[in-house]
């Protein structure tokens, strides 16, 4: 069974960006496919915009792991705020000794950290993406 974590955003590009570079997955670009769902009457010009110099979907954007380790990634603008803690979030599970360098680079692109939660042996951080949406990197 393969499945994907669809997030709800403002700005589905952004945080596309944001999580590719974090994870080190690929943003999904296929600017010949948009293009020609809009030649075949399936999608409008106004269901497009150009990130980066690439067609892409206005309202959607996409990410993957290349070696197909990982979920693939589906934000999506919805016009609401994020207005409450997330009922679900990401626990991003590395070795310990790369913990703090995944926090530090979370924070880098534009995440922030929240605070840090132990149980048991059991120790991580907790942060949030450029929206919000909070996370946790075991440390």
């Amino acid at each position: 069974m393969n499945f994907q974590v669809a997030v709800d955003c403002a700005d589905p590009h952004r945080l596309n960006k944001y999580w590719s570079e974090l994870l080190g997955y690929q943003r999904e670009e296929d600017p010949d496919f948009v293009q020609r769902m809009v030649d075949e009457g399936l999608a409008t010009e106004a269901d497009t915009i150009e990130i980066d110099g690439v067609l892409t979907w206005r309202t959607a954007a996409a990410c993957r792991d290349s070696e197909g380790n990982g979920p693939r990634m589906l934000f999506q603008h919805v016009p609401e705020p994020k207005s409450a803690k997330n009922r679900v979030h990401l626990d991003l599970h590395v070795p310990p000794e790369e913990g703090k360098a995944l926090v530090e680079r979370a924070i880098a692109l534009g995440g922030a950290q929240l605070w840090e939660g132990q149980e048991g042996p059991h120790k991580w951080i907790t942060l949030a993406d450029p929206e919000g949406n909070e996370f946790c990197i075991t440390i």
